[in-house]
């Protein structure tokens, strides 16, 4: 997330970054749900305290996006715009199905999906179906051969540079309608 917010920032786009409590706690299994989103609550009132007035857009990078989802459709949080997801964990590696998406039903702004075609954690087709279900809400931009660090195999001709700048070029675009 340090390169996407470097390429971000490069484009004008301010970032706030944040940990949730089990990284910081060092450990390795995630926090459930309810922390998660309680952390993600915190971190948006944050940024929002800090930079009055700003477009707030919310988001992570797999766990952190699906957490900033499911708090966004639980309970609106005052002043997100949208949300961007880098690398959506739609399902377990290995284990297709779109479960983890049934929420995004219930979220109220518009939603920007950034996702690798060789993901392991979101089989493109089962993504798109997903995104064609929540209609103008959703969009997708994918990286041809990225997987779900967005890293592209040399044969591509892409650096890791190029694509963080792909994707934050994307973002700045879908910025202009939300």
């Amino acid at each position: 997330m340090q390169r996407a917010a470097e390429a971000l920032g490069a484009r004008g786009i301010a970032t706030h970054r944040f940990n949730f409590p089990y990284m910081d706690a060092k450990k390795s299994r995630p926090d459930p749900p309810a922390v998660a989103e309680e952390a993600v609550r915190k971190a948006v009132a944050e940024a929002a305290r800090a930079h009055p007035g700003v477009r707030i857009l919310a988001g992570g990078k797999s766990f952190g996006g699906r957490m900033t989802s499911q708090a966004q459709a639980s309970q609106p949080m005052p002043g997100v715009r949208g949300l961007v997801f880098f690398g959506f964990p739609l399902h377990p590696p290995g284990k297709p199905g779109t479960n983890r998406a049934d929420h995004l039903t219930a979220v109220d702004v518009p939603m920007l999906f950034l996702q690798g075609t060789r993901d392991e954690f979101a089989q493109p087709d089962l993504l798109r179906k997903v995104i064609d279900g929540l209609g103008d809400r959703a969009s997708l931009h994918l990286i041809d051969d990225g997987d779900h660090s967005f890293k592209v195999p040399k044969r591509t001709g892409k650096t890791e540079t190029d694509v963080m700048n792909e994707l934050a070029d994307t973002i700045l675009k879908w910025t202009d309608n939300v």
